[in-house]
């Protein structure tokens, strides 16, 4: 049997592991919306998405945040990480797991490891957004207790219906 461990993300070669791990959440929102180029162009643009990966440490900092990854059999295999939206709300985000995680837990793990976290530094509501052709994580918060919410930013018109909101207390 696998041996899963999930951590707090720590050190350059952590987040090399987590920058990767990003860039193939990238790609498979590439593949799950081929008919939509304008949504990875707005969203995640390249060279934009490339700094915002150098970026995560600072974005992620404790106390508003941290980032966690999760090893199966000591390979980095998904990742996830959390940031202050407001005094006490935070938001998850860019939670993923590789296709070698499927099936092990791993994202679950993250997800409960970022909500433990966020409860520990005070906050009391955690929110996400999510494309609806994610329908693996969709299923996977609703069973964590996510339940659908009012946008908590400015959606872009554009992309009503692809974009899903939600939420839940910590």
């Amino acid at each position: 049997m696998p041996t899963l461990l999930i951590r707090e993300a720590s050190g350059e070669e952590d987040m090399r592991h987590v920058r990767a791990l990003c860039r193939d959440y990238r790609a498979l929102l590439a593949d799950r919306t081929a008919d939509r180029p304008d949504i990875l162009k707005t969203y995640y643009d390249s060279e934009s998405y490339e700094a915002l990966l150098q970026r995560l440490p600072q974005m992620h900092t404790a106390p508003d945040g941290a980032i966690f990854l999760a090893f199966l059999d000591a390979q980095p295999v998904a990742c996830g990480m959390h940031h202050r939206i407001g005094p006490e709300t935070c938001e998850i985000k860019r939670v993923f797991a590789s296709e070698a995680a499927r099936g092990h837990g791993a994202g679950r793990g993250i997800i409960e490891a970022v909500m433990e976290r966020a409860r520990t530094d005070g906050y009391r509501e955690i929110k996400l957004d999510t494309m609806i052709r994610l329908t693996e994580a969709i299923g996977l918060y609703r069973k964590l207790g996510f339940e659908p919410c009012a946008p908590f930013y400015d959606l872009d018109p554009a992309f009503e219906g692809l974009v899903e909101f939600y939420g839940r207390p910590l």
